[in-house]
């Protein structure tokens, strides 16, 4: 999975090194793009899936110039699907106004390579790395998302992937258990009522 990194001039913050006059976001993208380009052989020789990850665009200046579900659909279009996917993590595409018809594109194009999930959490950490919370404790509706990408014809893991300093520090079986009650509970009958499937809940 593939983040693709952000501004010359914001490369300090991650400890790298960069131009700090260079704010040039078309420029940064085509960088990325043509990387694509140089890595797409590489992969394919090795049997590597290089997977796109569109970050949410307040991480575009330092880690990520990629934004949408669709640039990365786009920057993987010419490539063969078993060299180039995507990733829809809920955190970072939620406030997507084309996120429904992307995933579906996506799902169309063959391209969706990783379902990742946690919710959006309100106020931003000073960190905002650290704003992901645990589903439900936030403002992302994991209902229509997981139908969306059920729909889409995603039949792989699904990734809780959780970056909070308050979760971190509790008692990780706290954290497992409520990870697997919410899962259970808004996550998996949604991709389970889109896939055709009668929802486990229903069977007990």
């Amino acid at each position: 999975i593939m983040v693709v990194g952000g501004l010359p001039s914001a490369a300090h913050i991650l400890g790298g090194t960069g131009d700090p006059a260079d704010k040039n976001i078309v420029a940064a993208r085509d960088r990325v793009a043509r990387g694509l380009e140089e890595l797409v052989p590489i992969a394919l020789e090795h049997g590597v899936r290089l997977v796109l990850e569109p970050l949410h665009p307040m991480y575009a200046a330092d880690r990520a110039v990629l934004s949408t579900l669709g640039q990365a659909l786009d920057l993987a279009s010419p490539y063969p699907t078993k060299a180039v996917g995507v990733v829809v993590d809920t955190f970072h595409v939620f406030w997507d106004p084309q996120l429904q018809q992307q995933i579906q594109r996506a799902g169309l194009e063959h391209r969706l390579a990783s379902y990742q999930i946690c919710d959006f959490n309100l106020p931003i950490a000073s960190n905002a790395l650290q704003s992901r919370g645990m589903m439900g404790d936030g403002h992302i509706d994991f209902s229509a998302i997981s139908r969306w990408v059920s729909q889409a014809g995603y039949r792989g893991p699904v990734e809780v992937e959780i970056f909070n300093d308050e979760i971190n520090q509790q008692d990780s079986a706290l954290t497992l258990a409520t990870m697997s009650q919410r899962y259970e509970t808004l996550v998996l009958p949604h991709l389970e009522q889109a896939a055709g499937v009668q929802p486990a809940s229903a069977l007990n």
